[in-house]
């Protein structure tokens, strides 16, 4: 019984504690209620401007209170920037300023340090918000860098007159201009319309912006649903979402209907902080939902060019931007792909895929030229998956298109591009560093085998008689931001192999081209039936983007095909020459060689004439196969797949390219040159015989032990 007498004690001064306390707290919310707070004006501005660094003042009336609400009525405040805004906000040095301000604030979510408004007030206020480019923000009180862009407080209802804000972020490359509210209302009702126009940009790009929100109860106080309405014109473009949201900043969890279309995909993308190429026209809509710091659009659907888009998109906006993609078409157009890889988009609308093709300094160029944001490309991340069921391009089947691309901090990957490509499959790895002062591009693209009946039917192949395939590599490392700047710099190899098949193509096909007379000789008489190809090699060497022949070089039943020369990326010429020797001597004796000249966007097809062939010299033993056959494998990494065939007539001609060239070296005239040239020819043609005929035999013994 001793013991339960202090805890009583101890128990009965708690209640007494606390039952003072409660009646100080009444006390002070009646004086403060009565007084309306108006003697904390000068304690109240002073410790807000030492709890934020910046200097607060209150000209007019002031009140601070309970109601239970937090209530704020403020006339003539100001709020100003930090020192080293300067002068940069329209002359005004004020981070806020405004007439009068009358604000109902929910007391829970202060204690947590987050700001909701019930309602708010506003007449005449003026606003100056800026964010450098190091990350240093007006807006953050107490702590002055940030990675995140300025963010609306939740206002459940607003009433506002005559006011403006003005946004400069230069970190995100955005500028903005508004008026809010009507010149002149008189009371709290919200029966007109709040509404806010204004004029910005966003990466360059110019936009005019037009929101509207309308209240369903009719009162300013205490919120409510209202309908939002944002209207935005961007380059182009016209851009609208639509909502019913429960307060006027009140976003998240609402469920807007978006719809954007236009000239170009690049404008509305302009405005979120993604950069994207320029493309043809567009128009797509769907269904948007944020929830916290991510935008979310489901139910994408629409077109861009003459393909169609469908799929879901997301952006998140925290500490650094990120946009995610899943997106799906069924037919893309080939026109379309044209923009992302720098074509112009106005050009390919106007003039189709001959858009493609710019004149420059008097001549033709293929390459696309457009550069490639390396700034804006560190602005932001991305994920997009895309994906398509076929590709229209006219004459070549493509389909199952399958692309996946990233980039984080400037270093762009596509890994990989993927296409089916006439039975075959084309697989393309690119990665594009832009991370560093000259972009550095690496190229690597997969040919597996593709049938030839496919591939060529469009230009005359006939299906049933084309057995053969075809597959390849192409790997170069390149530099600069443009595609003809990093080809035009590019080291590397490309090879295409044909193992053993056959090929047949209509001879009218051929005389279009002015080289049916040269196949004819060269694989079949009159193409009356399928030739036989034995194996083909057409491999180049590339060095600061120049492509050197390496080898090429296609056995059939008739002939040695060979070819020496190359192109270049760089200035995008052709100079390639093409001859054939036979394996009967009689058939060439007519036969010029064939050249192939000219730029990529304007080829030309041309019989070469002795006398250009003499002028060659040590180079008229054509296709020197400098590579080994086995690191040509190798690269091409054809794993167990069957031999090529090759193998003996590389080793052939390779031995008769060193004694042409070292007859040509010691001959002195152009006679003689070309009677080297001639032994020469002859010489490869027996050893590439001899060795087919070998490999022949080898063949006919194999079969004859497994019978």
């Amino acid at each position: 019984m001793s013991n339960a007498v202090p805890w009583r004690r101890i128990g009965k001064g708690i209640a007494i504690a606390l039952a003072s306390l409660a009646g100080l707290i009444l006390l002070l919310f009646v004086v403060l209620y009565i007084t309306k707070g108006s003697f904390l004006k000068e304690p109240a501005t002073s410790l807000a401007s030492r709890m934020t660094g910046r200097t607060v003042m209150v000209g007019g009336d002031f009140q601070l209170y309970l109601d239970p609400h937090v209530r704020l009525r403020a006339e003539n405040l100001s709020i100003s920037n930090p020192p080293w805004v300067g002068k940069q906000a329209q002359g005004k040095n004020a981070l806020f300023r405004a007439e009068r301000l009358d604000a109902s604030i929910r007391v829970l979510p202060l204690f947590v340090g987050d700001v909701k408004f019930r309602s708010l007030d506003l007449v005449r206020g003026n606003a100056n918000l800026v964010r450098d480019r190091t990350g240093r923000a007006s807006w953050d009180l107490g702590r002055e860098e940030t990675d995140k862009p300025f963010e609306m407080p939740e206002i459940a209802a607003a009433r506002v007159v005559d006011s403006r804000v003005r946004y400069d972020d230069r970190k995100a490359d955005m500028a903005l201009d508004m008026r809010i509210g009507d010149v002149d209302v008189t009371d709290n009702a919200l029966d007109q319309p709040l509404r806010a126009r204004g004029t910005g940009r966003s990466h360059g790009l110019p936009f005019k912006i037009d929101a509207t929100w309308r209240s369903q109860t009719g009162e300013l106080t205490g919120g409510g649903r209202q309908k939002m309405t944002l209207e935005v014109d961007v380059a182009g473009s016209h851009v609208t979402v639509a909502g019913e949201v429960p307060g006027t900043t009140t976003l998240d969890g609402v469920e807007f209907r978006v719809a954007s279309r236009g000239r170009t995909l690049a404008a509305p993308f302009s405005l979120i902080g993604v950069v994207v190429p320029d493309t043809r026209s567009y128009d797509v809509a769907g269904i948007a939902r944020k929830d916290g710091d991510v935008w979310r659009v489901r139910n994408l659907k629409g077109r861009f060019g003459d393909s169609d888009i469908a799929g879901t998109l997301s952006v998140r906006t925290g500490e650094r931007l990120k946009l995610e993609a899943d997106l799906t078409s069924r037919k893309l157009d080939i026109i379309d792909v044209g923009p992302w890889i720098g074509y112009d988009p106005q050009r390919l609308d106007k003039q189709g895929g001959k858009g493609a093709i710019t004149v420059e300094g008097g001549r033709p160029w293929l390459l696309p030229n457009a550069t490639l944001a390396t700034e804006s490309l560190g602005t932001f991340d991305a994920e997009v998956r895309y994906r398509a069921d076929s590709v229209d391009t006219g004459n070549v089947p493509i389909n199952q298109l399958d692309l996946t691309l990233s980039l984080n901090h400037r270093l762009l990957r596509l890994d990989p591009v993927a296409i089916d490509l006439a039975g075959g499959r084309l697989t393309a790895y690119v990665n594009i560093d832009a991370r560093q002062e000259q972009v550095v591009t690496d190229y690597d693209l997969r040919l597996s085998p593709v049938r030839l009946s496919r591939l060529l039917e469009p230009f005359g192949a006939l299906a049933d008689g084309t057995t053969g395939t075809l597959r390849g590599r192409l790997q170069l490392r390149g530099f600069g931001d443009t595609v003809r700047k990093s080809l035009g710099s590019s080291n590397g190899r490309i090879v295409l192999i044909l193992p053993q098949g056959t090929l047949w193509v209509r001879n009218n096909e051929l005389v279009e081209l002015d080289i049916g007379g040269f196949l004819e000789a060269a694989i079949s008489d009159d193409l009356k039936e399928p030739a036989e190809i034995r194996c083909g090699l057409i491999g180049f060497t590339v060095k600061d983007g120049q492509a050197v022949a390496d080898p090429i070089l296609i056995d059939t039943e008739r002939a040695v095909i060979r070819g020496r020369g190359g192109f270049a990326f760089r200035d995008e010429r052709l100079g390639l020459e093409i001859e054939a020797d036979s394996k009967k001597p009689s058939l060439f004796s007519a036969q010029s060689p064939i050249g192939l000249q000219g730029y990529f966007a304007q080829p030309a097809i041309n019989p070469i004439s002795g006398e250009l062939l003499a002028r060659g010299g040590a180079g008229a033993a054509l296709g020197v196969a400098a590579t080994p056959f086995a690191a040509i494998l190798a690269f091409l990494d054809i794993g167990e797949e069957e031999d090529t065939n090759c193998t003996p007539v590389l080793a052939g001609a390779h031995s008769a390219e060193v004694k042409a060239a070292d007859k040509a070296a010691e001959a002195d005239s152009a006679k003689e040159q070309r009677k080297a040239a001639k032994e020469a020819r002859e010489d490869a043609r027996k050893e590439a015989q001899e060795a087919q005929e070998k490999l022949d035999e080898q063949r006919r013994e194999e079969k004859g032990d497994k019978k």
